[in-house]
């Protein structure tokens, strides 16, 4: 692999598209794959000598391995960025993606817990004594309640938060600001985590949320936690932190939020990614029609 072109690249995606280290990583691995195949296929390690049929040659070694078309998908969005970039940088004259398309993939419906579900983890399960078990609570109570992602909780900071206006100031993918509300009741619970914190730890926590020896959460421990606790209220199979922030779309939409409102509210960089929550809205009317139309 050339890794000039690509660590240039990687560069101006950090510091220019201001990606977060995850997805850096993630477009690093999908670029030292897809170089990696060419050398050894082609003995290709220039951008000027790629086609698109090593491009199509690589996608092709992808379907035989049995990858999804959704994960093609991801790694053909990666190389467009690159090859979109090295046509700027006079890497490459043509642009070997021109003619390539994105497959088909089924379509996506999210999961979400129902009403009751959401009631039976906050009022029905006991989230244990303690400092372990206030934070445990407090951050399904935040999934929930405000719609972020995973990234965004563990990244979450005490300042994020304007207590007077009463919402947070979440950075979300390619470091763009969104503001969410916090109902009052969230928010004191918030206040009384913070003095709890301060109250066990002397020296300076960097993050809102913190293991109760100090050290920072991390991913693992936040997806275990909610897989722990939905395996309690639903029969879901999937059960991840993902679940929450799409239960939050959902719930919003089923009680008359609109389409745009929500697409602000969870980030989303258009409202085609905020429609997939339009089929469950859809599906409940259906099943209301069937349910009270004297012909239904």
């Amino acid at each position: 692999m050339n890794t000039s072109y690509v660590s240039k690249f990687l560069q101006y995606l950090r510091y220019e598209k201001r990606y977060s280290p995850l997805t850096n990583l993630a477009y690093e691995k999908n670029l030292k794959d897809f170089f990696t195949y060419l050398l050894s296929t082609y003995t290709i390690e220039d951008p000027k000598q790629i086609k698109h049929i090593h491009i199509r040659s690589w996608l092709a070694s992808l379907k035989e391995v049995k990858q999804t078309a959704t994960t093609i998908n991801r790694k053909q969005s990666v190389l467009r960025s690159f090859f979109k970039y090295a046509l700027t940088q006079e890497w490459i004259e043509k642009n070997p993606m021109s003619t390539l398309r994105a497959l088909r993939t089924p379509e996506r419906i999210p999961n979400f817990l129902k009403d009751e579900e959401t009631s039976f983890i906050f009022e029905e399960i006991s989230f244990g004594e303690g400092f372990k078990g206030f934070t445990e609570r407090l951050i399904l109570e935040l999934l929930y309640q405000t719609g972020m992602r995973r990234a965004e909780l563990l990244a979450l900071k005490e300042q994020q938060i304007e207590w007077s206006l009463h919402h947070i100031r979440v950075l979300g993918k390619g470091n763009k600001e969104r503001l969410i509300p916090i109902s009052p009741l969230l928010e004191q619970l918030m206040q009384q985590y913070i003095a709890e914190k301060r109250r066990l730890f002397e020296h300076p926590i960097p993050y809102f949320f913190t293991l109760e020896n100090g050290q920072n959460l991390y991913a693992g421990y936040v997806y275990r936690l909610v897989k722990k606790h939905l395996s309690a209220a639903t029969s879901l199979k999937k059960k991840s932190p993902h679940v929450m922030r799409h239960t939050f779309a959902t719930q919003l939409l089923n009680n008359g939020a609109n389409l745009q409102a929500i697409k602000d509210l969870l980030g989303h960089s258009s409202l085609a990614s905020t429609q997939i929550y339009t089929h469950n809205h859809i599906s409940k009317l259906k099943d209301i029609h069937k349910k009270n139309h004297p012909r239904g």
